[in-house]
């Protein structure tokens, strides 16, 4: 697969590293890769796709990258089982396999895919500056986010929830976080969320997911917070040291984000979704990535078409 290293993705490795064991060395039960890469003769297989030929979608964002002969891909590099680059440089997560997946009904082979991390808070920039042709990310769809980018799903639907230390019992859900150092990044509508007034939490913004869970484990902030299925993989890597409170209080319908005007591509898009799911592949990726972490296998959401 064609990959884009950086200095940026290499410090997301680090501080993973760096502030605990990698998957399986605390207690061998999420695999012995950063990020759930599937090992070992018993671990779920992942599913290979078939590759389209002769894609005809009468969509400008996909014509350029058929001529480019590569599609360009926004992901995440520093979420265990959804969205991680190893040290490597090896992309693996739920939401990678649903890139695949997409990408492969589109025509591209993996060899074709560059995935390029971007950060949440320069999502709707990167999508409608062309930046990346798709993006597939734990990208919750929502109106204010419509006004910007377009949606195709969703394919998954999370909740926000909170991540705290193992021996912490004082935050039980959202109710108890009034005066705790809350942290999540900039971006994000868990942020938001935890910012009402309602919460009376302390906030603490950062770029990214791994920052968070780096002031958790050293004791600047008491808890982190965004989706459930995120902080269950922080969770499943370190589970002597963190836990995930388990009280989702939002609603998070994850969408491949894309040009807002390309209804086309949108379109093929979630054809390619529906298609995955009923021939299977989408449950297969699921129990050999995400479902590794401890997150149950749901059917996914019905999917909105506009």
């Amino acid at each position: 697969m064609k990959l884009r290293r950086s200095a940026a993705a290499a410090a997301v490795v680090f501080a993973l590293t760096a502030t605990a064991t990698a998957c399986g060395g605390e207690s061998g039960t999420a695999g012995d890769k950063p990020g759930g890469a599937p090992s070992g003769k018993d671990a779920p297989k992942l599913p290979t796709y078939t590759v389209a030929k002769d894609v005809k979608v009468d969509s400008p964002t996909l014509k350029k990258a058929q001529k480019r002969g590569e599609i360009v891909i926004g992901s995440k590099a520093d979420q265990p089982y959804l969205g991680f680059e190893d040290t490597e440089g090896k992309r693996s997560g739920f939401d990678i396999e649903i890139a695949k997946m997409v990408a492969a009904d589109l025509g591209f082979s993996p060899e074709q895919i560059t995935f390029k991390t971007v950060d949440s808070g320069v999502r709707e920039t990167s999508i409608s500056k062309g930046q990346v042709d798709i993006y597939v990310g734990t990208y919750s769809i929502n109106d204010e986010r419509k006004k910007q980018v377009g949606f195709a799903g969703p394919y998954y639907k999370a909740g926000a929830d909170l991540l705290v230390r193992k021996d912490d019992s004082s935050i039980k859900g959202k109710e108890s976080v009034k005066g705790k150092k809350v942290c999540s990044i900039v971006g994000s509508t868990p942020l938001q969320e935890i910012k009402k007034p309602q919460y009376g939490a302390e906030v603490t913004e950062l770029a990214k997911y791994s920052d968070c869970v780096k002031q958790l484990i050293d004791g600047q902030v008491d808890a982190v917070t965004t989706d459930d299925a995120i902080l269950k993989g922080y969770a499943a890597q370190r589970p002597t040291k963190l836990k995930v409170v388990g009280k989702p209080f939002t609603e998070e319908p994850y969408g491949v984000g894309l040009n807002k005007d390309d209804k086309a591509l949108r379109d093929a898009i979630s054809d390619a979704l529906e298609a995955h799911v009923k021939n299977g592949d989408y449950k297969k990726a699921y129990d050999a990535t995400l479902g590794l972490s401890g997150s149950k296998y749901a059917e996914p959401p019905a999917l909105e078409r506009y």
